[in-house]
């Protein structure tokens, strides 16, 4: 397992196995020692300390894509199709830290330097998925006029994607201190400020998709800079020391870790994003392609709690084992996977009730809305499987075990749910349904396993091997 240690062997010992640890464990959920409670309400609170304002922050954050696709659905039907279309090629990237919970202190700060000469790295080297768009698009069988557009609007995607290196670590830097407030402050004054300028953009000055992401690319970068801005001037005295010529010291050893991580959430971030391409080489691409983006932004949106799960449990659990207390990362997982089941139960509802509604955001064609409301029933069910998935994600993360995830989505991703998508799609002729419902069936697996390998998993031995790597790292100079 961790530091690049995939092997499932080490998962021995049950979360809430038989023998000694189930005895434990009822101990644990009876209360019958009246500590339940209260240590339930302790996590609770260490977990929303981090959880809550990265909601917030996620939320509004995300909030800029959901105006941006709004204002192109209603200047027409393809151009909502292009911007959703030149979205596939904006790829996130993220990294995982444990220093705060082993007192290191004054690693962090260079840490996160580390972590944007890596990802500014990898983004460099993905420019030319953005300058060859229309090719690429083309060669995937999109339609040759939507290929073209979402070609050209990528094209002024190019500073949102070079934002991204900075901004991701910025906000784990500051979430691994539990200083996500600065975060959630940022993302607000954005959100304003990215009303405001597609207003004008848009609809006054009527720029069109080039307005839409001229407007994306300033609010990223304006958060990303409000956040350097907050770390510099003093935010972060005990973490921040300023540039630092270490951060090029060790990169071998960060970068191992790193691209494991980056390797497991690029594979998630892909596979809905196929989806949409998939999609457009159906019948009627323009209108399937409106019609799954409106449903991929509502499921991304609400994403963006259990992805503050995943932050908040993978900060909780590395917390806990960097500082040896195996039980108390068993714990913290217990408690986020639950609280996140019961809020995704809630959208599951809320989406059922509202399913010929939530459309009308983004668009007012009868078509289009129509085609929403036959993809309602398989949205409210992804919503409901991704309330738990990033949560076992963030617990992978958070222990280190990168590398073996990352198989496990290759395999249940793109070796059971793609192709099963693409066999319901086209040989059952179920269209958009039958992609959607076989790429559901390979989440669903991804979750099963990643339950399983959770609840065997020897935490005591974990934070011996969290520990072993805190000390290594704190010596590479």
């Amino acid at each position: 397992m961790g530091d690049g240690r995939g092997d499932e062997e080490e998962c021995r010992v049950a979360l809430l196995n038989g023998g000694g640890a189930a005895k434990e464990g009822w101990q644990v959920v009876s209360g019958g020692d009246g500590k339940l409670r209260r240590r339930v309400w302790e996590e609770s609170r260490k977990l929303w300390v981090i959880v809550a304002p990265a909601i917030f922050s996620r939320v509004v954050t995300y909030s800029m894509n959901v105006i941006t696709q709004a204002f192109a659905g209603h200047l027409g039907d393809l151009e909502l199709a292009a911007i959703s279309i030149a979205n596939t090629v904006v790829v996130g990237f993220n990294f995982g830290l444990m220093a705060f919970g082993a007192k290191k202190y004054h690693m962090m700060g260079v840490y996160m330097q580390r972590s944007w000469i890596v990802l500014l790295s990898c983004a460099l080297l993905l420019l030319p998925m953005y300058i060859y768009a229309e090719d690429v698009l083309l060669l995937t069988g999109q339609p040759p006029e939507l290929s073209a557009m979402a070609g050209r609007v990528s094209v002024w995607f190019i500073p949102l994607h070079l934002s991204f290196a900075f901004l991701f670590p910025l906000q784990r830097f500051l979430q691994c201190q539990m200083k996500n407030f600065a975060s959630a402050a940022a993302s607000g004054v954005a959100l304003c400020v990215h009303v405001a300028i597609s207003w004008l953009l848009v609809s006054r000055f009527r720029f069109g998709l080039v307005g839409i992401a001229l407007t994306l690319n300033f609010s990223w970068w304006a958060t990303a800079a409000m956040l350097f801005a907050y770390v510099a001037c003093g935010g972060c005295p005990e973490t921040w020391n300023g540039l630092s010529l270490e951060a090029f010291a060790g990169l071998w050893e960060f970068v191992k870790l790193s691209a494991a991580s980056g390797v497991m959430l690029c594979l998630e971030n892909w596979y809905y994003r196929i989806l949409i391409l998939l999609t457009g080489n159906l019948k009627n691409a323009a209108i399937a392609v409106d019609a799954l983006s409106i449903c991929m932004t509502i499921n991304a949106w609400e994403l963006m709690i259990p992805l503050a799960f995943f932050a908040g449990t993978g900060v909780r659990v590395a917390n806990e084992l960097g500082a040896g207390n195996g039980k108390g990362a068993r714990f913290a997982t217990i408690v986020s996977s639950v609280t996140s089941l019961v809020i995704g139960l809630f959208f599951w509802v809320l989406i059922v009730g509202l399913h010929d509604k939530f459309a009308l955001i983004f668009t007012s064609s009868d078509v289009v809305l129509d085609a929403v409301d036959n993809l309602s029933v398989l949205l409210a069910f992804t919503i409901l499987l991704n309330s738990i998935q990033p949560v076992l994600s963030g617990v992978a993360v958070g222990s280190g075990w990168q590398s073996m995830v990352a198989y496990v989505n290759i395999g249940t991703y793109y070796l059971i749910g793609i192709p099963m998508g693409i066999l319901l799609g086209w040989l059952f002729k179920l269209g958009v349904l039958g992609i959607w419902a076989g790429m559901i069936g390979g989440t669903a697996v991804q979750t099963l396993i990643l339950a399983i390998i959770t609840i065997r998993c020897d935490w005591d031995k974990e934070a011996m091997i969290a520990s072993t790597r805190m000390d290594k790292w704190s010596q590479v100079r």
